[in-house]
């Protein structure tokens, strides 16, 4: 059986198929747009934040650029340890690569409803600074690491690294 992004180019927010809609605990919903109607390359979420909410865990991309434009709703951005005010017909946009943290934070009476796009990248660091976490994505495989903890068995001077014999 064929799902509706093989079925169909269009489609509607209203009547997504539950597998294209991800809820967490606090109450954030993400509708995955794109995905379900075969976009590949791009991503294209309805993102609908609850009051006293955030979007995400604090964080930037070094390969996945984004664009949000505010549709409903009121809230705060931030972006690299700075707060704007945001509301409807508001945007911005987080090219890739450039070290550039971002969240939104509903602190608004009513659900933030954001457009979300972005590329689709198969290989990219997240990088958490609040945490001082990393995750990385490659070859369809995530791992996280700590900050702190980055390199502490790699040394570059390859003498230290292999054991000599006599003669070598």
């Amino acid at each position: 059986m064929k799902n509706k992004a093989e079925n169909s180019r269009t489609g509607n927010s209203r009547s997504l198929d539950q597998s294209y809609i991800w809820k967490d605990a606090a109450g954030l919903i993400t509708k995955e747009l794109g995905k379900s109607v075969g976009s590949e390359r791009l991503y294209v979420n309805l993102d609908i934040i609850p009051p006293g909410a955030f979007s995400a865990t604090y964080h930037s991309h070094s390969c996945q650029e984004e664009f949000f434009y505010i549709l409903s709703g009121t809230g705060t951005l931030r972006l690299n340890d700075e707060m704007y005010p945001v509301g409807p017909e508001d945007f911005f946009a987080k090219p890739a690569g450039k070290n550039i943290a971002h969240t939104f934070y509903n602190s608004g009476r009513e659900n933030l409803c954001i457009l979300d796009l972005g590329t689709v990248d198969p290989e990219d660091t997240c990088y958490y600074p609040d945490e001082q976490m990393y995750l990385h994505k490659s070859n369809g495989e995530r791992r996280t690491y700590r900050a702190d903890a980055l390199g502490n068995d790699w040394c570059s001077n390859p003498d230290q690294t292999r054991t000599t014999k006599k003669g070598d």
